[in-house]
């Protein structure tokens, strides 16, 4: 008999004391069912299902205490480098922010030359607000990231 994934899927979900019937229609197509009061069908053994046990070293490594233990020295100069990278990508982002503002003139920055149509003027002044609102966005999630390192 082939197994099938659905028969694998059903006898893994039946396993809890449920009876698994395969029932063979006339035109020779198996299905399995929980009930087999119908003509055709025979109960399959399901006693010799049992469950195979994760590998003891994954258990021992699980309950080792000391299993990815790091020396609290070398993780506080990672937390120190952290905090650093973070520090500097805030200034950074601040920079942009003041330049993007800058640029931005309060929703009214110069008209280039190439904008003689006024929606694509309108174009621009839309993306440089969405730019600024995303550098905010940056600049408060920098900004969490560090509180959460504290």
């Amino acid at each position: 008999m082939k197994t099938t994934p659905l028969l694998l899927a059903l006898l893994a979900f039946n396993v809890c004391a449920q009876d698994v019937f395969v029932c063979t229609q006339p035109n020779g197509v198996r299905e399995y069912r929980n009930t087999g009061d119908t003509r055709g069908c025979r109960k399959l053994d399901t006693e010799a299902l049992s469950s195979i046990p994760a590998p003891s070293s994954v258990m021992q490594a699980k309950a080792d205490p000391a299993f990815p233990r790091i020396d609290s020295f070398v993780q506080k100069r990672r937390d120190q480098d952290r905090l650093q990278i973070l520090t500097d990508e805030i200034r950074a982002e601040e920079a942009k922010l003041a330049a993007l503002k800058k640029d931005y003139q309060g929703g009214e920055p110069e008209r280039l030359g190439s904008e003689r149509n006024y929606a694509k003027y309108l174009e621009r002044v839309a993306l440089m607000k969405e730019e600024i609102l995303r550098t905010e966005k940056n600049i408060e999630a920098l900004k969490r990231e560090i509180g959460n390192l504290k």
